[in-house]
């Protein structure tokens, strides 16, 4: 229970209670936790108390708010990688089991805006590979990758469907990814990336542009939709030196 006159304030005993009843009790993903009322009545504590716990616990991932509904255990939360890795390798890192499904594979022309980014000239030709990105059988994003036909000339006959791009990439033609840039932005889902995400048209997405190198020769260019409530963004930041 609250400890009134313990050196914690109340709504931080009264989140690591939540966490308890979460954890302890095995409650899982998706599962509702009491009202706001209930906790008031169970705790002793006042409902401004029970927000600010809650409001902490949702700002972390772990609680999900559903209007007229209430509140209920957040799926687990999926965050940026710092490093240059595949999506399987992140997901492995993060204890989840990655997964893909192929949408379709193309080859095209590029067009001006392809060819910048590649550094190429424009109708030079580009493999397309289109997919959706699971962890845990959940979709996480849909991602769009190109991958110049020089590079890899018969990339999807040598690739098995499902399998590890990177890793065929490495593997049938020797291109290791070492370096990469990144973009990110969040804006509304369309109906084409909503559907196969399993979310409604208009939910908050993250958009990803994503350049990747192999001996300063960029083999890839991505752009990815990620879901919002299954995807965060966490970056460390560190001061250039004293302030001045």
């Amino acid at each position: 229970m609250i400890d009134p006159s313990g050196s914690l304030p109340k709504h931080v005993q009264l989140r690591a209670l939540i966490l308890h009843m979460i954890e302890q009790g095995g409650l899982p993903p998706g599962a509702p936790v009491p009202s706001e009322r209930e906790m008031c009545r169970r705790f002793g504590v006042s409902r401004a108390t029970v927000r600010l716990a809650v409001d902490r616990l949702v700002a972390e991932g772990r609680l999900r708010r559903v209007h007229g509904k209430g509140m209920f255990v957040a799926r687990p939360v999926t965050r940026a990688p710092k490093e240059l890795m595949s999506f399987g390798e992140d997901m492995r890192a993060l204890g989840m089991r990655p997964s893909c499904l192929d949408l379709g594979v193309r080859t095209i022309e590029a067009d001006e805006r392809l060819a910048g980014l590649f550094g190429t000239a424009p109708g030079a030709a580009v493999h397309v590979l289109e997919r959706l990105r699971l962890a845990d059988g959940e979709p996480i994003a849909v991602e769009r990758s190109y991958i110049p036909v020089a590079l890899a000339p018969d990339l999807f006959e040598r690739r098995a469907p499902g399998g590890c791009l990177f890793g065929a990439l490495e593997r049938e033609f020797g291109i290791v990814m070492d370096e990469g840039d990144q973009t990110i932005e969040a804006g509304p889902a369309d109906e084409g990336e909503a559907e196969p995400l399993g979310i409604a048209r208009g939910d908050t997405v993250f958009f990803l542009s994503r350049r990747t190198f192999s001996r300063r020769v960029c083999a890839e260019v991505a752009f990815s939709t990620y879901r919002a409530d299954r995807y965060r963004i966490h970056l460390g930041l560190r001061t250039r030196g004293p302030a001045v």
